[in-house]
């Protein structure tokens, strides 16, 4: 199966495609082991990414700010996957659109995006700006080379995500 018959599969029509603002996001392929995220699961990212986030991480900690990440790297396969059990779980496609990028489309596959928590709440929602370490994030991840992909009021057509930083490599 090629992945337009995936996504076809999941109701993502060529229109659909067509209508992103996205920009199509190849597969890394350069990936290092990265630890273990908040829940345990093994994760990668590229290389320069892996060095920029343990000295954001590092630095971080120099302050009392604890940075976790929930996720790196995500496959185009897995993002079908993310989309499907949404779908299955009896959510529209155009909600599932707003908060997940259509595979192929997704920072993750680059190996670049991080999703990031505090520690503090829930993870990904909203009230992590609430935190010290969005605080934090927001005045100091440039200069480790991160930046916020998904700011309030985007013209991407995501939802705002104050937990997923990008590094720009």
């Amino acid at each position: 199966m090629t992945l337009q018959d995936d996504l076809l599969t999941l109701g993502i029509t060529a229109e659909r495609i067509a209508s992103t603002v996205l920009t199509p996001c190849p597969e890394a392929t350069d990936l290092v082991a990265a630890g273990d995220d908040l829940f345990g699961r093994p994760q990668r990212m590229t290389p320069q990414t892996l060095r920029a986030w343990s000295a954001m991480q590092s630095a971080a900690r120099l302050t009392s700010i604890h940075l976790q990440l929930v996720s790196a790297f995500r496959s185009i396969k897995h993002q079908c996957e993310v989309i499907r059990r949404k779908l299955d779980e009896g959510r529209s496609l155009d909600d599932i659109l707003r908060n997940n990028a259509i595979p192929g489309y997704s920072e993750h596959h680059t190996g670049r995006a991080l999703d990031l928590h505090s520690g503090e709440g829930s993870v990904l929602t909203e009230s992590f700006d609430q935190t010290p370490a969005y605080n934090w994030l927001t005045e100091n991840a440039d200069r480790f080379g991160f930046y916020l992909s998904y700011p309030k009021n985007n013209p991407l057509g995501i939802s705002y995500e104050p937990w997923h930083w990008c590094h720009k490599q």
